[in-house]
């Protein structure tokens, strides 16, 4: 396993399991003893906490994951420089708001955080090519990182299509695509192996593993980050030996 500073993790789509990856990734990483932390380009979507703070589901994942560091335990605002509250795309959730996003600072709070980390795991938001402002979008993000990319597949009908023209506009980036990951979801794919089989002999990278649909138990629940539980169970399903 030679791994890098960073990794972005994309996805086919949106709610395909990004977050999952991300985060158990970073359990995965931890429990190799690599200190770790994830970061968050932006997000669309709070809840209450009960202080009454603003909390974002994706965001408490990531943190949960990291590498817990005493001497400076990581914050909402070191794993993400943009929270949105609305739950749309970022593009219109930021003019919602009058907030303009911008790649330059994006990549600033990113390159802080990297400092104080083996290795960054970087969750993009939705696909690959969606938008943060009127120029930019979020394989402009990925590309300011230069960081190898990680795709994760979510399994229903489509996604091969999806697949292959999300691996076609990474490598149009000339950005290395490290390796994908195929998500179960919660309903199971007709011809699940099959489809499988068919990216294997169309994705240039390996293939790092299949998570399994998650059991009623590790399903995370509305407004609430993954459970440990769900993190360690997806993580023993990725093999890194491969990146």
């Amino acid at each position: 396993m030679n791994l890098s500073k960073g990794y972005f993790v994309t996805g086919t789509d949106t709610e395909i399991g990004k977050t999952l990856v991300s985060a158990a990734l970073l359990w995965k990483l931890n429990s190799l003893g690599i200190d770790c932390a994830g970061f968050k380009p932006v997000v669309a979507g709070t809840y209450a906490a009960q202080n009454g703070s603003r909390l974002n589901e994706d965001i408490e994942s990531l943190r949960i994951a990291s590498t817990s560091k005493a001497q400076r335990p990581l914050s909402a605002d070191d794993l993400c420089p943009y929270i949105l509250d609305a739950p749309i795309a970022p593009h219109l959730g930021a003019a919602s708001q009058n907030i303009a996003l911008d790649v330059k600072t994006i990549l600033s709070a990113f390159k802080k955080l990297q400092q104080d980390f083996s290795t960054v795991i970087v969750e993009g938001v939705g696909g690959f090519l969606v938008p943060i402002n009127d120029v930019n979008n979020m394989g402009d993000v990925a590309q300011s990182f230069d960081l190898p990319v990680i795709l994760v597949v979510g399994m229903r009908l489509g996604c091969i299509n999806h697949a292959l023209l999300s691996c076609e506009a990474i490598v149009q980036r000339k950005l290395k695509l490290a390796g994908w990951v195929a998500n179960s979801l919660n309903a199971p794919m007709p011809m699940l192996q099959e489809n499988i089989d068919a990216l294997k002999k169309r994705i240039p990278a390996p293939f790092l593993g299949l998570i399994p649909s998650l059991s009623q138990h590790l399903v995370k629940p509305q407004n609430a980050p993954y459970s440990i539980e769900a993190l360690a169970f997806a993580a023993k399903h990725l093999n890194l030996e491969l990146l």
